[in-house]
């Protein structure tokens, strides 16, 4: 099944937007486990357990495994996302960009070993940074646009000779002669709403993924009204919510999975209620 079609999936299956991330900080785990990094695939798996019927996907962030030498705990992070979510895919989140035969290897990284069902990926080093992903036909690529830090507009607001920005450029080419196999989607942040709905009009049918809401401060209706759009009753245009720290770290103590259930609730709701009738 490819990638998009698992998103859809989960979207109708749980009724939801919300992705989870995961970016396991050990300094902010309940007293017990405080500190302890051989502890990282039990914190995430609670957060799994607790949250999988409320999300459209799951997102780890790779550098908060490689950190603490946790890879081993990755790969059995996404073997148990798999076993008690199967309708769940399961989004790398680890922006590689590299070309050749750096890129197949970062390929096999994240579909063989991690069993990933998308990866981010930054596409500044143009298509033949992207073609060795392509090769896994099932699988998702999410490629950098528009993102949400304050120094995105350093690169990606730029003016390109055509008058077009670059993020623009970036979406043209996703939705159109890059995406060979209907596999490409885009990251937008969350903190941007008029440039997602700018995004939407250039690219209207890729899924978005969208940072930004929850810790960092996006509004999650905006965020839906700008990106989300159906036809018929279903679904032509999915976007993927993330929300991390504020569903990770709702609670400091032992009562974390629950609060990270509530969180993931309420958050789940509220995207769900900007969807347009």
């Amino acid at each position: 099944m490819k990638f998009v079609d698992r998103l859809l999936g989960a979207e109708r299956h749980n009724d939801s937007l919300l992705c989870v991330g995961l970016d396991p900080e050990p300094a902010k785990f309940p007293p017990a486990w405080q500190g302890d990094a051989r502890r990282i695939f039990d914190f995430c798996a609670a957060i799994v357990d607790a949250t999988h019927d409320l999300v459209i996907a799951f997102k780890p962030q790779i550098a908060y495994f490689a950190a603490q030498r946790a890879e081993d705990q990755l790969e059995r992070l996404v073997a148990h996302i798999h076993r008690v979510a199967p309708e769940v895919p399961v989004i790398l989140d680890a922006k590689r960009g590299d070309i050749g035969s750096t890129a197949e290897q970062y390929a096999r990284e994240a579909f063989e070993r991690y069993q990933a069902d998308a990866l981010t990926l930054s596409p500044f080093m143009g298509f033949d940074s992207i073609e060795p992903y392509l090769r896994y036909a099932d699988k998702g690529l999410i490629l950098l646009c528009r993102t949400s830090n304050a120094g995105g507009a350093d690169l990606q607001a730029q003016p390109l000779a055509s008058g077009e920005l670059l993020y623009e450029h970036v979406a043209r080419l996703a939705q159109g002669p890059w995406n060979r196999s209907g596999q490409l989607g885009l990251v937008v942040g969350a903190t941007h709403p008029g440039e997602i709905e700018r995004v939407r009009e250039i690219a209207p049918t890729l899924p978005l993924l969208i940072p930004g809401i929850g810790a960092q401060g996006g509004d999650a209706a905006a965020t839906v009204r700008a990106g989300w759009r159906q036809e018929g009753g279903r679904t032509v245009a999915p976007i993927i919510v993330s929300s991390s720290r504020a569903v990770l770290y709702a609670s400091a103590g032992d009562d974390f999975a629950a609060a990270a259930r509530r969180v993931a609730t309420a958050t789940r709701d509220t995207l769900r209620q900007a969807r347009p009738a």
